[in-house]
């Protein structure tokens, strides 16, 4: 994901990347790996950013960097632009808070498909009028967390949008965890990891004589890059923390 979406900063020409960093590819002529010609090298450490007087930063890691990163980030007036998923509602308080105290701001998102977003926001809209509902998150078999922050996010969403949802049926398990988790509202979840695949969501919802199924499909990382791109145009004018791409497309 690092290297698409430092081929989409250099692609452009209102942005312009002055750095990269990862410590296990540290050396590497960013070039190498698919990125236009800049000149730069892929440094060790965050430190790069400040060197070259990065004004956002972006941040596809895992959740205990991305803590750190945004730790960072906060102490050295530098805005984030997150898209790693996992942050608890205590961390993200506090991060609110220490935002507050310095001069950055942070956009959280946890998927830049602006089409998921839509989709959480069509499931969103539909959850008042179906008693029933599950979600279906389908990822590359790289991804190491289950349920998906999609996922989560969008059963949430729903779970607000309506109290009302029918019991799960289920009374004799033939097989433990074949009916998924139960997140929020009882909403059922299951998790799909399957190599071929990118990023993938599907919400069915149903009641009395019909049912609504909902999906997206992101078929390649580049799914993700204008809404990368939209926010890190918007960052600068975000104050504090913002979760989600929907306040950026007013949604």
């Amino acid at each position: 994901m690092g290297s698409t979406v430092c081929a989409a900063v250099a692609n452009d020409p209102e942005l312009e990347l002055v750095a990269a960093v990862d410590p296990y590819h540290a050396g590497i002529d960013l070039h190498q790996l698919g990125v236009p010609d800049t000149g730069l090298q892929v440094a060790r450490t965050a430190d790069a950013l400040a060197e070259n007087g990065a004004d956002v930063a972006v941040d596809f890691t895992v959740i205990d960097a991305a803590r750190e990163n945004l730790g960072w980030c906060a102490d050295h007036g530098v805005h984030a632009v997150v898209g790693t998923t996992g942050f608890s509602e205590q961390e993200l308080d506090e991060l609110r808070m220490r935002l507050l105290e310095g001069a950055a701001n942070a956009v959280i998102v946890p998927n830049f498909a602006i089409g998921a977003v839509l989709m959480m926001r069509f499931a969103e809209l539909a959850a008042p009028y179906f008693e029933t509902a599950e979600v279906i998150e389908l990822h590359h078999d790289e991804k190491v967390d289950a349920p998906s922050g999609t996922a989560m996010l969008t059963a949430q969403r729903m779970a607000q949008a309506s109290g009302d949802w029918g019991k799960d049926p289920t009374q004799k398990m033939v097989l433990e965890g074949a009916r998924g988790a139960e997140g929020p509202g009882g909403i059922r979840v299951h998790s799909v990891r399957l190599r071929g695949l990118v990023a993938h969501q599907e919400v069915v919802l149903g009641t009395a004589g019909q049912s609504l199924t909902i999906r997206h499909d992101s078929y390649d990382r580049t799914s993700f890059m204008p809404g990368v791109l939209l926010a890190i145009r918007a960052v600068r004018e975000r104050p504090g923390l913002t979760v989600g791409l929907d306040a950026l497309l007013g949604l």
